[in-house]
């Protein structure tokens, strides 16, 4: 039974390695219901390994994921199935599939995953191409025939395809220009309020976690050493946050330089 004042996700205690490599180390975070939350952090701090931990891509060494108030891994494989529906996705560049049309890309899960038929997902293919701004047309195109920009368009119309509760974004704005970014960024705030969903973001670009966020939490050496809303970033207090959002060579945050 779903606990409607249990938060939509949340993690405790969450920890994975690889050998000897210790990636997340004890991560606790909550996400509310509508809630849009951010983790920032440099490359290597295990914000792509949270990620698919949460989706249920990797498996966890320790820890519980919840959903709704329910424990994950605890679930058996037709509600691990079904808690699946829950989740849209936005991967890092898209990852759309070569050889299909854009509105069969959109409408990739809602054909495979849930059996619908063609007509039909095309029909909602469409409407979710229309909700980031691209028209009919573009969805006869293949992926090759698009600009990032619009491949990262065609991303989320793939994730929000299933009018999902919960959408995950990787990176959503990387190897994007500064107005194509702003553009992207203002399609996840509107799709995301349109569904009432919560959304988890991992970003470096403080620009996208700006716009996007209502809450930030910074994850370093796989551990979130700091969260709270985006308004209180500038002044978090917390010099590992305050080094990483100006972008400053020198901090506590030491990077492996080599010097010649």
């Amino acid at each position: 039974m779903t606990d409607p004042a249990a938060p939509k996700i949340a993690l405790h205690s969450l920890t994975k390695s690889f050998g000897a490599k210790q990636v997340l180390r004890g991560v606790d975070l909550e996400v509310g219901r509508a809630e849009s939350v951010v983790v920032i952090g440099g490359s290597g701090s295990g914000k792509s390994v949270l990620l698919k931990c949460l989706l249920g891509l990797m498996p966890t060494d320790a820890g519980t994921i919840q959903i709704d108030g329910e424990t994950a891994s605890d679930m058996g494989a037709a509600a691990r199935a079904h808690l699946m529906t829950k989740f849209g996705m936005l991967f890092q560049g898209a990852a759309l599939f070569d050889s299909l049309p854009v509105w069969e890309n959109v409408a990739f899960g809602l054909i495979q995953g849930r059996d619908m038929a063609r007509a039909q997902a095309r029909e909602i293919a469409h409407e979710k191409l229309a909700q980031v701004g691209l028209t009919p047309e573009v969805g006869a195109l293949y992926p090759a025939e698009l600009s990032g920009g619009m491949q990262k368009r065609v991303g989320l119309a793939r994730a929000i395809a299933g009018d999902p509760e919960i959408v995950l974004l990787d990176e959503p704005t990387t190897g994007l220009d500064p107005i194509m970014a702003d553009v992207i960024n203002d399609l996840i705030v509107k799709c995301v309020a349109e569904l009432g969903a919560s959304a988890v973001s991992i970003t470096h670009d403080m620009a996208s976690a700006r716009k996007i966020a209502n809450r930030v939490a910074m994850l370093y050496e796989g551990r979130i050493i700091w969260h709270g809303p985006i308004d209180d970033i500038d002044a978090s207090g917390n010099p590992y946050v305050d080094q990483f959002i100006h972008g400053r060579a020198e901090g506590p945050i030491a990077m492996s330089i080599a010097r010649h």
